[in-house]
């Protein structure tokens, strides 16, 4: 079984994710929900994207709105460029998309945006057939990903959005009076997207509904170099793929050798790389793909996505993006509002350039699953999350020694007043080890065990999950102790 095959029984069976609507034999493919352990797990992970980014850099959140109208993505391209390459067989009626799957069966790594012409080539030059019937594909054409919903008895042409960021393009002029902007100037936002994907698969990492963690940096085009908190992340070492060669540089020397464009690139390329190695996911197990131009999206002039590698391939987790002026353009010639702003730091007007970091949650966390997981052959073949203790879904698990004797009773004390301010988990069924094992596959950091020595001296048994030590704590010492063992400590940070 193999990394992947473990982490969906575990998600399965431990309440992380599941298939949405599963007792129904017409659920759609693409949708999963999270269950406790993945809400809780989700939470914390965005909580630490908000401090160590968010905060950190001063940034503005806003909470816009899943429905857009039209004009939107006339504006934005999406009406006429947010489209994937599907062919039909002409036989049984599949479709596939034509790119992936010659990608798949012939082994070609064919470019994003190679034209439907090119493609029809490639798929008769190989004799590309259908996987179920072996039957021939007709020509390629477009698909629009959009999910088009009509609003009122009129049915009003809107569309889910595919992306959070067009809210924030669109609420730039507002936000950056009212918070009385200065360049650059990020903005957040976490929500959900919506993407009709033709092939929905493998649980988290391809979603028709799917969580996004964006940041927009509206920058002035012409102080890409004027960055005063480069010096904080200029050693941050950056491993950047080109798609032939490996390059772990500095932030500074990435911007000397001329890896990356400038220092305002860099500096969020660093700051990304120093969230991540909070998450638990292997740094050395990343990296920075420079994307050629036939592989960017349409409105990106610069492109780098951070992957990580996984069980099943390097997995794309955020797109950084170099958006130029390309999105504020269009909704400014739209809309026919003047979106120029004043940057007040020389008074020049001017129409701000964006460069993005576009983060997949669902991806992130599925990466999170997979590098902490680990089996510990040495101990009863354990099976372990080794999630950090900040991020875990059950910070603490107690557990009575035995159901009898006072002390059920007194775990249950000791429970109830922990679960007000961490996730505590009171199990008092199967033996003491099996309810280890059970805490270890969730990740739970922390064991609390009662037992007839805590009946004499308000003392319990504290097990750590990695090393599986164990000290005595005072009851009354037992907040301090797991407040300062799961917090992240502040000099994690640069």
């Amino acid at each position: 079984m193999s990394n992947y095959e473990f982490i969906m029984k575990l998600a399965l069976e431990r309440g992380f994710y599941f298939p949405s609507c599963e007792i129904y034999a017409d659920a759609p493919a693409g949708f999963w929900e999270y269950g406790p352990r993945g809400v809780s797990l989700k939470n914390k992970f965005i909580e630490l994207w908000r401090r160590e980014l968010v905060r950190r850099d001063g940034m503005i959140e806003i909470d816009g709105s899943q429905i857009m109208s039209k004009s939107v993505f006339v504006a934005s391209g999406h009406i006429s460029n947010f489209t994937d390459p599907i062919t039909k067989c002409t036989k049984c009626g599949s479709t596939f998309r034509a790119d992936k799957y010659i990608n798949e069966k012939v082994g070609l790594n064919v470019p994003e945006r190679l034209n439907d012409e090119e493609l029809d080539q490639i798929i008769k030059k190989n004799q590309v057939k259908c996987q179920n019937c072996n039957g021939e594909f007709g020509k390629v054409n477009r698909f629009n990903m959009m999910f088009r919903v009509g609003i009122g008895p009129a049915q009003e042409e809107a569309y889910l959005r595919p992306e959070t960021c067009q809210t924030i393009f669109v609420d730039f002029a507002r936000i950056f009076k009212t918070m009385r902007g200065r360049l650059p100037m990020g903005v957040a936002q976490i929500g959900k997207s919506f993407r009709n994907e033709i092939s929905p698969r493998q649980s988290l990492l391809r979603l028709r509904e799917f969580y996004q963690a964006e940041i927009e940096v509206f920058c002035n085009p012409n102080k890409l170099n004027n960055i005063s908190k480069f010096d904080e992340v200029r050693d941050v070492v950056l491993n950047i793929f080109n798609g032939s060669a490996y390059d772990q540089v500095t932030a500074t020397d990435a911007i000397y050798k001329g890896l990356v464009p400038n220092k305002l690139v860099a500096y969020y390329l660093s700051l990304l790389m120093e969230f991540y190695s909070k998450t638990g996911i292997d740094m050395s197990r990343t990296r920075f793909r420079q994307l050629p131009s036939e592989d960017r999206a349409f409105y990106a002039s610069v492109a780098f996505d951070f992957e990580v590698e996984t069980s099943i391939g390097w997995l794309e987790l955020v797109a950084c993006n170099y958006r130029s002026n390309y999105d504020l353009k269009g909704h400014s010639s739209t809309s026919k509002q003047n979106l120029e702003v004043v940057d007040p730091a020389d008074l020049t007007k001017i129409l701000p350039h964006i460069f993005e970091l576009s983060m997949g949650i669902d991806r992130s966390l599925y990466a999170i699953l997979e590098h902490c997981y680990f089996e510990d052959f040495e101990h009863e073949n354990r099976l372990v999350l080794k999630l950090k203790p900040y991020l875990a879904p059950v910070s603490v698990g107690v557990l009575p020694l035995v159901n009898r004797d006072g002390l059920s009773q007194k775990a249950d004390e000791i429970y109830t007043e922990l679960k007000q301010d961490f996730d505590a988990f009171l199990d008092v069924s199967g033996s003491i080890g099996r309810r280890y094992r059970r805490l270890e596959e969730i990740g739970t950091p922390f064991a609390i065990t009662v037992d007839r020595t805590t009946l004499e001296n308000d003392t319990v048994t504290v097990r750590d999950r990695d090393s599986m030590e164990q000290i005595r704590v005072e009851i009354s010492s037992l907040h301090s102790y797991l407040h300062n063992a799961i917090r992240l400590p502040n000099n994690l940070r640069s």
